[in-house]
Order: structure tokens, then sequence, then C-alpha cells
């Protein structure tokens, strides 16, 4: 790995951006925070625009090349840092810690993201009904999955990129009053996870754009 600092472009309350901070915590890679403002769009700046033409957070400029796509980066974190064990060695395993991170990342997430809010409404209470209605689909199906796959975490009793992706999105889960007793299980690897010290450094209370 290059002894060049990588640089993360995150928001202190983006998901995405949240998940591949634990997961550079968990891997012992230290990242030199660069804030990109969503709500006052500076993500839709030219110079950003040019770095992440999506628009979007997170980016990473790692070993003098950018990345982009939280999923990308955390797979590469797992593959500069192989003891972390971020991914399973095993294919089925691997497979089945993918398949628990994309039905975050792909399946809910995006359907909850501030840009789709904006698209879908100006009303607050109408955007707040519809992330709420998305991430409890979601959230059927993610109990239903962990059922058969948990252990004190989303993949047996090994932190993988699943437990990257679970924390930030019952926090958004909560800002959008779900039903969190409706889903027992994953309240329960959640409240194991908050507890980790890696955990709590990626937290967005952490994170030096966290208006006070």
């Amino acid at each position: 790995m290059s002894s060049e600092k990588p640089v993360l472009y995150t928001y202190w309350r983006s998901s995405c951006s949240w998940r591949v901070r634990i997961a550079l915590q968990i891997a012992g890679i230290e990242a030199e925070h660069r804030p990109v403002h969503l709500v006052k769009a500076e993500q839709t700046s030219q110079p950003y625009s040019e770095l992440n033409p999506l628009q979007q957070v997170p980016s990473m400029v790692i070993n003098g090349e950018t990345l982009t796509q939280s999923m990308a980066i955390m797979e590469y974190i797992s593959e500069l840092k192989p003891d972390c064990n971020l991914l399973p060695a095993s294919p089925l395993d691997k497979a089945k810690v993918r398949m628990i991170c994309e039905i975050i990342n792909s399946g809910t997430q995006p359907l909850q993201n501030l840009s789709v809010l904006k698209k879908f409404s100006d009303k607050q209470e109408e955007r707040a009904d519809w992330a709420k209605y998305w991430i409890t689909k979601g959230f059927v199906a993610l109990e239903k999955a962990l059922k058969n796959t948990a252990g004190e975490y989303c993949y047996g009793n090994k932190l993988t990129l699943a437990d990257c992706c679970l924390v930030p999105q019952v926090y958004n889960a909560v800002r959008y009053y779900v039903d969190m007793s409706e889903f027992p299980l994953i309240s329960k690897i959640n409240q194991t996870l908050e507890k980790i010290p890696q955990f709590k450094a990626a937290h967005p209370s952490n994170q030096i754009d966290c208006p006070e």
C-alpha cells in the first residue's frame, strides 16, 4: 500500500460513507476525511463531479486511484487487509455476506436516499412516509435472511461487510420512525455492534463535519 494517506470524501450522516468509515476502522487504515455537504449540494460542484460523475459520496483516493461506490471501496479495503476477514474465504460464505449487503445496499438504501426523496416530493411528511415504507420492506427481507446466517453478528461470529452495512441502515430506520420492535434480530445485532470501538469511531456524531 502507498505511504500516502488515503482520502475519503464523506458526509457525516451519509450511510454509504458511514459503512466505508466502519470498514476502514476495522481494517486499521487511517484516512484523511474531506467532508462533502450534501444538503448544500457540494457534491454537484464541478471539481467533485469530475472526481465522482454520479455526484454521490463516498469517493476514495487510495494508492493513486479514485474509487466510487461504497461496496467497491469496502471490497478493496478487504482485499488490502485480508486478515480482517471482512469477506470470508469460502466462495459460498462470501456470496452470502454479499447477499446481506445487497439487501441493504441495492434493495433498501437507494429508495430512501436524499436525492430520491427530493425527487419524490417537496413535502417532508411525504418523504418520511416513503422512506419508512421502503426501509420496512427491506427489513422484512433482511430479518428473514439473518435468521439463516446470524450468530453474534450478521454472518456468524466474525465481523464482515454485512455488519458495516447494517448499523447505518438501522440509524436511518430509527430516523424515519420504523417500528424496530418488528425486527428483533436486526435490533439485537445492531445493539451488539454499536458497542464495538471501531463502530463508535465511525458514528456520525464523531465526524469532523457533524453539526454541534
